[in-house]
C-alpha cells in the first residue's frame, strides 16, 4: 500500500540532511555534490528500477515512486536526477543481456538520456551509423552511460515500422563517446546538469540497439509496464514532492507571528484556513495518484494486460495531480512575501525547481484526454 502520509517521512533525518545541507552548493556548481553522490551509490537509488539479474534493486513501481516523491521533497534537484536517471536504468529490461550487465554491474553506474527521437541511424551491413543532438539529460555530469532515441534510416530513406510510422529504435553509448555541451540554463532544477550531448558519425553494432516498447528481455512485471504512463506517474509525482516541501517552508511563514512582511490586510486566520484547504488538495490528488498506479500494478503483476480504462486513470491522475500542485503552490506564493523571491533562499529554490520541472511535456494538462 502506498505511503500517504508525508513524502519525507520515508527518509532517515541523516539523509535528509546530506540532501538539503548540500542543495544550495550542488546548485552553485551546477550538478550533485559528492556528499549526494555518496548517498545516492550508497541508498543505490539510481539501481532502483534496474534488474536484480544485473545487480539492481528491480523495485515495483509504487515502491519506486514512493522513494521518488521523499527524494523530491527533500530537494528538487535531486529527487529529479535520481528519477531520470533511474528510470534510464529501467530499460536495462530490454538490453541485450551482454550489454546491460557491462553497463549496469558497477557500483557507481548513472545512465542519462532523452526520449526525443532528434537523431538518426542509418543501416549498416554490422550495425548503424548514428548522427544526432538530444537535449536535457538530466544527470549527465554523473553519467557512465547515455540513451537516446534515433530515427532508423536506409539508403536515405526513413524505415517504416509496421504501423506505417517512422521506426524509433534507442541507442546505448558509453560516455566516451559522446560530447556534452555545458548548455542546461535554466531558472530552475539547476543541480540536474540537464545538458545536450551528441554523437557524430559514429559506427555502432545492432547490439547496442534495444526498443522499451517491445517484448521484455527480462520476465518481470517491472518491464511489462507501459512506459508513457510509467513516465507520467514518475515525473508527477516529483512534483508532489516538490510541492510538499513548497509547502512545508510556506507554512512556516505564514504562521510566524513576527513576519513583518506580512500584508495588514490579510487575515491570519482566514489564510491558514486556505493553506490547510490547499494541503488536503495536495494530498487528494496525489493520493489519487497512488491509487491509480496500485491499481494497475495489481493487474499488470498479475501477469495480465492493462485495459485502456486502467490506463487512462493512470495518465489522468498525473495530469491532474501537476496541474493541483501549480494551483496549491501559486496561491500560496504571494502570501510568501519578498523572501519568497530572492534567489538565495530554499522557498525560492523550491518554487524555481518546481516550475521548471512542470515544463516537462508529460506534465502539461488538466486531466482530460
Amino acid at each position: 500500500m502506498s505511503n500517504l502520509a508525508n513524502p519525507i517521512s520515508l527518509l532517515k533525518p541523516e539523509w535528509i540532511n546530506t540532501i538539503r545541507t548540500e542543495a544550495a552548493n550542488a546548485e552553485k556548481q551546477g550538478k550533485l555534490t559528492k556528499k549526494q553522490l555518496a548517498l545516492i551509490y550508497d541508498q543505490e537509488w539510481f539501481k532502483m528500477l534496474v534488474p536484480t539479474t544485473y545487480g539492481g534493486r528491480q523495485l515495483s513501481l509504487p515502491d519506486a515512486m514512493q522513494i521518488e516523491e521523499a527524494l523530491a521533497c527533500a530537494d528538487g534537484s535531486f529527487g529529479w536526477s535520481v528519477t531520470l536517471c533511474a528510470g534510464a536504468g529501467w530499460f536495462g529490461g530490454f538490453m541485450n543481456p551482454e550489454l546491460a550487465k557491462k553497463v549496469f554491474e558497477t557500483e557507481k553506474v548513472c545512465v542519462a538520456g532523452s526520449g526525443a527521437s532528434t537523431g538518426t541511424a542509418e543501416v549498416t551491413s554490422t550495425g548503424y551509423v548514428v548522427n544526432g543532438k538530444w537535449r536535457y539529460a538530466s544527470g549527465s555530469n554523473e553519467a557512465t552511460a547515455f540513451t537516446a532515441n534515433c530515427a532508423v534510416v536506409k539508403d536515405g530513406k526513413p524505415v517504416k515500422d509496421e504501423k506505417g510510422n517512422a521506426k524509433i529504435v534507442s541507442f546505448l553509448f558509453n560516455k566516451n563517446e559522446v560530447i556534452v555541451s555545458s548548455d542546461w540554463n535554466s531558472m530552475g532544477m539547476v543541480a540536474t546538469g540537464s545538458n545536450s550531448f551528441e554523437v557524430r558519425d559514429m559506427a555502432i553494432s545492432a547490439e547496442r540497439a534495444f526498443s522499451a516498447g517491445s517484448e521484455a528481455v527480462v520476465n518481470s512485471s517491472l518491464y511489462h509496464y507501459p512506459f508513457l504512463q510509467f513516465a507520467e506517474a514518475t515525473l508527477a509525482i516529483n512534483l508532489s514532492g516538490m510541492a510538499f516541501h513548497f509547502m512545508e517552508l510556506a507554512g512556516k511563514i505564514i504562521a510566524d507571528s513576527n513576519n513583518a512582511e506580512k500584508a495588514a490586510h490579510v487575515n491570519s486566520q482566514a489564510l491558514q484556513e486556505t493553506f490547510d484547504t490547499l494541503m488536503n488538495k495536495l494530498q487528494t490528488a496525489r493520493q489519487k495518484l497512488y491509487y491509480a498506479v496500485d491499481m494497475s500494478w495489481q493487474v499488470c503483476a498479475a501477469n495480465k494486460d492493462i485495459s485502456q480504462s486502467v490506463l487512462y486513470k493512470v495518465s489522468a491522475a498525473s495530469s491532474v495531480c501537476a496541474k493541483v500542485v501549480r494551483d496549491c503552490v501559486n496561491t500560496l506564493y504571494p502570501y510568501c512575501g519578498l523572501q519568497s523571491a530572492a534567489k538565495d533562499t530554499e522557498i525560492n529554490r523550491v518554487w524555481r525547481d518546481l516550475h521548471t520541472a512542470g515544463q516537462h511535456a508529460l506534465l502539461v494538462g488538466d486531466g482530460s484526454y
